[in-house]
C-alpha cells in the first residue's frame, strides 16, 4: 500500500512539473525599431521606417492559427491598433527628422 501511494506521488509530480516548467507569456511584447540610417526628409526613408515599423507590428502582435477565428480577429484589431500607435510616434520622429530618437513598438494586446 505504501508502495503504491509513492508511486501515485511520483507520478503526480511528474504530471505537473512540465506545465510548470514553461515561461509565462509576455504581457505586451515590444520591439524598438532603428532608423539612425534613414533619411527621413526623403519619402524613400519614410517609406522604408514604415516598412520597418510593419515588421515590428508583425512580431509583436504574433499570429493565430487558421482554424481560430477568434485568434485572427484579435491578431488583426491587435495590428490596426498597434501599427496606429507607432505611425503616431514615426509622424513625430519624421517631423523631428534632426534629432535621432528610436521608436518603441508595443503590442496593445488584453
Amino acid at each position: 500500500m505504501q508502495k503504491l501511494l509513492i508511486l501515485a506521488a511520483l507520478a503526480a509530480t511528474s504530471a505537473v512539473q512540465p506545465v510548470l516548467a514553461q515561461p509565462a507569456p509576455l504581457a505586451n511584447p515590444s520591439v524598438t525599431v532603428q532608423h539612425r540610417d534613414l533619411d527621413l526628409s526623403t519619402e524613400a526613408g519614410a517609406k522604408s521606417l514604415d516598412r520597418r515599423i510593419w515588421r515590428a507590428v508583425v512580431e509583436v502582435c504574433g499570429s493565430a492559427p487558421d482554424y481560430d477565428l477568434q485568434g485572427k480577429n484579435d491578431v488583426r484589431q491587435c495590428r490596426a491598433d498597434t501599427r496606429q500607435l507607432a505611425s503616431e510616434q514615426a509622424e513625430q520622429v519624421i517631423a523631428d527628422a534632426a534629432r535621432p530618437q528610436m521608436i518603441r513598438v508595443s503590442s496593445i494586446r488584453k
